[in-house]
């Protein structure tokens, strides 16, 4: 019983005049085929008529195939008729619908710009490009420092490969006289080892200027 009281829509209003613009044209279409019928037939006597000789018969048939054919062709005119009225009955649907859809945007964009504040968002804008200019400075203060780093770090292992590189000269060289040296024992003098770390020194220092190292 709610069914009966129910207000209709928009929609079910235009699903039941589709339903009736779509039974008057197979309507059409049928009374279409009973005069294609009727036309055939009429055809067939007007020429039975012709050869036993009777014209005014023939006329007779003739005018009545005009006014039949000219049926026939309202026909066509009205299921034309019918075919554009479905047509637009749809495209008004959806400029209906597509109406309906904007104005849902529009008050969905009302109430968006209500809760925004322009000039906060602005000022939102500027405070992150200033921060995104700022990260950029820093990085770029970064990688200097590090470049920089890396650069000297590369100085110092150049200096110290000399300085490994004459360390070992003169390592190979004092390894060379400790082998000649005699062996350390109580019968040696107090003074002997403080006379090697002597010359030790002095064949450091000779090693430095045959390099050029001051």
């Amino acid at each position: 019983m709610a069914s009966l009281f129910k207000k209709k829509t928009v929609d079910d209003i235009i699903k039941e005049q589709t339903k009736e613009l779509r039974g008057t044209q197979r309507q059409i279409t049928r009374d279409r085929a009973a005069l294609e019928k009727q036309e055939k037939q009429m055809e067939m006597e007007i020429k039975k008529m012709a050869k036993s000789g009777n014209r005014e018969a023939c006329k007779i048939l003739a005018k009545q195939l005009v006014q039949l054919r000219k049926q026939k062709n309202r026909t066509y005119a009205v299921s034309s008729k019918v075919t554009s009225m479905s047509t637009q009955t749809k495209v008004m649907n959806s400029q209906m619908k597509m109406a309906g859809a904007m104005s849902a945007t529009a008050k969905t964009m009302q109430a968006v710009n209500k809760k925004m504040d322009p000039q906060k968002t602005l000022q939102t804008m500027q405070d992150f490009q200033k921060e995104n200019m700022k990260m950029g400075m820093t990085e770029d203060m970064i990688n200097d420092t590090l470049d920089e780093i890396f650069d000297e770090s590369g100085d110092e292992e150049e200096s110290q490969d000399i300085v490994n590189q004459v360390l070992d000269e003169i390592g190979i060289e004092i390894s060379g006289k400790m082998v000649r040296a005699p062996a350390a024992g109580n019968n040696l003098p107090s003074a002997s080892p403080k006379r090697k770390t002597q010359i030790s020194d002095d064949e450091i220092e000779r090693q430095l200027r045959a390099l050029g190292v001051d």
